[in-house]
């Protein structure tokens, strides 16, 4: 990537991001991978970056920019406590300057250090209802974090968030589609099975749906299934219903 600055350049990017990236798993992997990139610039020395997703309750290492990443969030996961879970739940950033002397997570600080890493950030990205993230860098040298830095670390992740809410609600959006996608198709098959019901038994429209009902409940099959059946049978080849996207 290219090198970058915290400005205006850093939302395009970050835009461009949501626009290239297949689904939401896919950004927050390219989200890593450049918010180490450019939070490494500014320092002048290589960080990890790793994202920590929360739905539900439940908290997951959703993203990295490495390897070693995914392994040193996971590490809080085992413990179920440390500083980027910290910042996710209160929505506050957290610095530790000192993994070797942070009084807070003693355990898991000693864990880090073993991974060679002495300073860790955890910056909150707020989302919608019901979901929380937070962006945790890693450096291996200690009190790196100055407070120039993590202000530029948090003006990256409020621009971060935004891209990563768009990129949610997009992927809402996509499967929303991909739902009502499925459900004409299975619409258009019981139309067919019960078009080919009526012709073969002069019957109307309802008394075909009642039978194809009575079928589905009788084989504990789904209707569309057993619509398919029915078309499949009748016809030489495979059916298919076709909808333009």
């Amino acid at each position: 990537m290219d090198e970058i600055t915290l400005d205006t350049s850093v939302a395009e990017q970050l835009q461009d991001l949501v626009i290239s990236s297949q689904d939401v798993n896919e950004f927050l992997a390219e989200l890593c991978e450049l918010s180490a990139h450019s939070l490494s610039n500014i320092l002048g020395q290589k960080v990890s970056c790793a994202v920590t997703l929360s739905r539900h309750h439940r908290s997951t290492t959703a993203a990295w920019s490495n390897p070693e990443a995914r392994l040193l969030d996971e590490i809080q996961h085992d413990f179920g406590e440390g500083p980027c879970l910290h910042a996710m739940s209160t929505g506050t950033t957290v610095l530790v300057r000192d993994t070797r002397t942070d009084p807070r997570w003693p355990e898991y600080g000693r864990a880090v250090v073993n991974q060679g890493q002495f300073s860790v950030l955890g910056v909150p990205l707020a989302l919608d209802a019901n979901a929380a993230a937070a962006l945790n860098v890693f450096a291996p040298v200690p009190d790196v974090f100055d407070a120039g830095t993590v202000q530029k670390a948090e003006q990256f992740a409020s621009q971060a968030e935004k891209a990563l809410r768009l990129a949610v609600r997009i992927g809402v959006r996509q499967q929303l589609a991909e739902d009502l996608r499925s459900a004409m198709e299975s619409r258009t098959v019981i139309d067919l099975a019960a078009g080919i019901i009526m012709g073969q038994s002069r019957c109307s429209q309802a008394e075909a749906m009642t039978f194809l009902s009575k079928a589905s409940s009788g084989r504990n099959q789904k209707l569309r299934d057993v619509a398919e059946k029915i078309v499949a049978s009748y016809s030489a080849g495979t059916t298919t219903t076709h909808f333009d996207a």
